[in-house]
């Protein structure tokens, strides 16, 4: 089985959803010997000849100052998708609803394999804080909530993934697919903690809690720092260690010190920041040396901190009815509270006088909530075989029909036409006609996104003047949208038109040629059997003249 992997962030970028298409590249390599092919936009420097994989790094534009370090593709590269079209790919798996979702529907439409999509993070909130403007924002979801129902099989990553995803708009059936954790079973060596943690103020018998991920707001990080202040109060030492980074970390740092728990000189501080750690042995030392892990977020999905944490024996205190805390019993396999900083901390005080048990539900954790990226990869292949054998069967249900669908089958077709080698003139007008086509979407793209990046730079700057005028600011920025939209779709809906009509009379152009020239065939075999066969007979009639008359000049002679 041939596999195409599509997300729009790979290595050097690394975040949760890059980890999971690793593995499952890695994997299905080692468990199944399917050749894998992984296409991204592209990152300048990055190297991407060192995987045991092709990797197809499309163009991209650069928004990685809007869009916290991620850069945006281009999916309407015919280069890249022609690439991942000769790799015959039987199954194409996207994992981010953006370029990598309309690129796999492109490769769909030159090769019929149909796209698993996995829904992972919730996009929404990333780009409502990135894109500001609310209409703006708002048809940017619902584009991609469209490309995720055009999609032939829907995966979320937890049920309140699912949940979410149908908020947003979504309208069909998906199904929960765990993702594992790349951590082996298991405590690290007593040695290597010592290593990895040596020079932090970390004292044998002081409570350490833990937390691992983006230092961003949403992930529940007020209210944790809010938690801590009251313990801190109520008497208990503790030590707060934060891994990772994120846009939020100077206001957490300027939070924690407000609170007195990080201290300007950075001597004996209850929070200790370490940043961020990509080795991923170092970070199961972190989490061997913790004795709680601390994850107060209800954004995240899926979590798979959580279940890295439980892979080394560490309890994880949740948010009751977070998508992180799906699987958790609370006081066996971890811990739950409601979402208020009190509760939070009326539970940490009560946890923090008891290592002992915080150690064994730990390893309840180890043993009843840790899923390997093995065995998430044996049940992804297992679904893989069964989408294929239902679109062999004829019964893979058939997608409704989008705008985008014809658009997007017109460029395919484009692409196809432009890797032909013998083409008749007809079909060179319409090769010229498709790459005419790609170029305006390519430049198109590239309009949208430059004026996405203008709208962010509009908005910030009216933010900044709020306060002097909100009424006339909000209606200036639903004009500017407004107007942006419709510019958009003006020239989508007349260069649409323009192509089909176009197209269709390329097509009839080249259907009268080619009539004009079959008529013109026949034409000239009737003309010729016709000339042959009035030949025929005239010579008939000369010989039987010439017959008679010689007779008559025998029988004169007589």
């Amino acid at each position: 089985m041939r596999v195409c992997l599509l997300n729009d962030s790979f290595p050097p970028v690394i975040d949760g959803v890059v980890n999971v298409m690793m593995n499952y590249a890695d994997y299905l390599i080692k468990d199944y010997a399917s050749p894998v092919i992984v296409g991204t936009p592209s990152y300048p420097g990055a190297d991407y000849q060192k995987y045991a994989y092709p990797v197809v790094a499309y163009p991209s534009f650069d928004t990685a100052a809007m869009a916290s370090g991620y850069r945006t593709g281009n999916p309407f590269d015919g280069k890249a998708v022609a690439e991942l079209a000769d790799f015959k790919p039987d199954i194409i798996h996207a994992h981010c609803p953006a370029s990598a979702t309309v690129m796999a529907r492109l490769l769909r439409e030159q090769t019929e394999a149909p796209i698993i999509f996995t829904y992972h993070t919730k996009y929404d909130i990333d780009l409502r804080r990135t894109l500001k403007v609310k209409p703006v924002a708002d048809e940017t979801i619902k584009l991609m909530v469209s490309n995720i129902e055009a999609c032939d099989d829907i995966w979320v990553v937890s049920r309140g993934a699912g949940e979410s995803l149908v908020q947003l708009g979504f309208e069909g059936e998906y199904r929960v697919a765990n993702n594992g954790v790349d951590f082996a079973k298991g405590r690290v060596d007593a040695e290597t903690v010592r290593k990895v943690t040596e020079g932090y103020d970390l004292p044998e018998g002081v409570p350490m809690l833990l937390f691992v991920g983006r230092i961003i707001t949403y992930k529940g990080l007020p209210l944790l720092m809010d938690a801590l202040r009251i313990l801190a109060e109520s008497g208990q030492d503790f030590r707060m260690v934060f891994v990772g980074k994120g846009p939020d970390e100077e206001l957490m740092k300027e939070k924690a010190r407000e609170y007195g728990l990080l201290d300007k000189e950075g001597q004996k501080d209850k929070c200790i920041f370490v940043g961020p750690v990509y080795d991923r042995n170092l970070l199961r030392a972190w989490n061997t040396r913790a004795d709680l892990f601390v994850f107060p977020s209800t954004f995240d999905t899926n979590g798979l901190v959580v279940r890295e944490a439980a892979a080394c024996g560490l309890a994880s205190v949740l948010i009751e009815g977070s998508c992180a805390a799906e699987g958790i019993t609370d006081d066996r396999n971890g811990f739950t509270v409601p979402e208020t900083a009190e509760a939070m901390a009326e539970r940490l005080i009560a946890l923090t006088k008891d290592l002992n048990h915080l150690h064994e539900v730990g390893q309840h954790a180890m043993d009843e909530i840790y899923i390997s990226w093995q065995s998430a990869v044996a049940e992804a292949y297992d679904r893989y075989q069964l989408i294929l054998e239902k679109k062999k069967a004829g019964k893979l249900p058939a997608k409704r029909k989008i705008p985008t669908d014809y658009l997007l089958s017109a460029t395919a077709a484009g692409m196809d036409l432009a890797h032909s080698v013998e083409m008749s003139p007809a079909a060179q007008r319409l090769r010229r006609m498709s790459e005419d086509m790609i170029g305006y979407l390519q430049e198109a793209t590239g309009g949208m996104m430059e004026n996405f990046q203008e709208s962010g730079v509009d908005v910030a700057d009216f933010l900044k003047n709020v306060g002097e005028n909100v009424s006339a600011g909000m209606k200036e920025a639903h004009e500017k949208t407004d107007r942006f939209w419709q510019e958009v779709t003006d020239n989508v809906t007349e260069t649409s038109e323009r192509i089909k009509k176009e197209f269709t009379e390329s097509v009839s152009e080249a259907k009268a040629e080619a009539k004009e020239k079959t008529d013109r065939f026949w034409q000239e075999v009737t003309d010729n059997v016709t000339e042959t066969t009035e030949r025929f007979f005239k010579d008939i009639a000369d010989l039987k003249a010439e017959a008679q008359e010689k007779s008559a000049k025998d029988g004169n002679e007589d």
